[in-house]
């Protein structure tokens, strides 16, 4: 990448993350950009909806391309580091939010899938909690009067 666009990208950068605030306002962009564009018509005199821009889903890599980063490896550094790393958090769980929604449509596949790489588990932890002592449980085997036979032969009217 030669150095002139490096510096200008890295200065579009340094503006957009001045303040968490403004991070913020820009996350919330990106929400409401996937969201889709439309307007209404008048048609034989009902309201048409119509679609200017597809609705897209949210992505982690879409919402750093949308914030500025290079990489989502930029994204998760600042995420964990930066100073307004509480900002990308919440972004964060946004989008596992939306994929949390989609586990109850017809095919979660692709949901459980992206929540899996979120680091979602589906097996609930094996730790079991001990409140007290443990208790034993005693059987005990009572015979009644008749015992079962072992063939057809055995029986007896």
């Amino acid at each position: 990448m030669p150095i002139g666009i490096f510096i200008i990208i890295t200065s579009m950068l340094e503006s957009i993350l001045k303040t968490a605030i403004k991070l913020a306002e820009k996350a919330d962009a990106y929400f409401s950009y996937i969201e889709g564009e439309y307007h209404l018509e008048t048609v034989a005199g009902k309201e048409k909806k119509v679609t200017d821009r597809e609705a897209e889903p949210a992505t982690l890599a879409g919402l750093a391309l949308f914030l500025g980063f290079n990489s989502r490896m930029d994204f998760e550094d600042y995420e964990q580091s930066g100073e307004f790393g509480h900002v990308l958090k919440r972004s964060r769980l946004r989008v596992e939010a939306l994929y949390e929604r989609k586990l109850h449509q017809q095919s979660p596949s692709g949901a459980i899938f992206a929540l899996k790489t979120f680091g979602w588990k589906e097996k609930a932890d094996d730790k079991t909690v001990n409140t007290g002592p443990a208790k034993s449980l005693k059987i005990e085997i009572i015979e009644t009067g008749h015992q079962p036979v072992g063939s057809e032969k055995e029986v007896v009217l």
